[in-house]
Parts: C-alpha cells; sequence; structure tokens
C-alpha cells in the first residue's frame, strides 16, 4: 500500500502551449523531480500531463506548469488530484 504522501495529479495546461517545447520541458521537470508518468499534446491545443509520486514533488510540478518553459504563455491550469495508483512508468513525452 502506497505512503500517504504519494498522489496522482492530471493536469491540463492551456494557452500558447504547443510548439514551444513545453512537452520537452515538462518531461525534464518531472524527471528531475523523481515523478513518473506522461505529457502529450491534445487535438484542441491544450498540453495534458499525467504524473504519480510524492505530494510536494507534485505540487511543485503543478507550480512549474503554471509559468511552463520560457516560450509558453500559460493562461490556466486545471488540476485533478486523485489516489496513487503506482501504475506509470519512468516519465515519458507521447
Amino acid at each position: 500500500m502506497p505512503g500517504p504522501d504519494l498522489a496522482r495529479l492530471r493536469l491540463l495546461v492551456h494557452g500558447r502551449v504547443q510548439g514551444v517545447f513545453f512537452r520537452q520541458a515538462a518531461a525534464e521537470e518531472a524527471r528531475s523531480l523523481g515523478l513518473r508518468g506522461w505529457v502529450r499534446n491534445l487535438p484542441n491545443g491544450d498540453v495534458e500531463i499525467v504524473a504519480e509520486g510524492p505530494r510536494r514533488e507534485l505540487k511543485i510540478l503543478a507550480a512549474w506548469a503554471n509559468q511552463g518553459p520560457r516560450l509558453a504563455r500559460v493562461t490556466g491550469v486545471e488540476e485533478e488530484w486523485s489516489d496513487y495508483l503506482g501504475e506509470e512508468g519512468p516519465f515519458a513525452i507521447r
């Protein structure tokens, strides 16, 4: 059974977040935090991030997503927290 500090976080990032290396930067940030999961572009122009790990590091990733890389213009981030499932592999770009 996972510890109480482990969680799963899904982020939907809105704004100018495609074509600005957002996925690559998000993957680098998540890996540096020791998180598992993935990031992908959505057809509507948003970016979706799903990550699992310690709640503290997930909060850091969420704060990062509100800024993104230098060329991004984030207009909003939706956060969906849920129980840790332990089913994600090393952080990947999809």
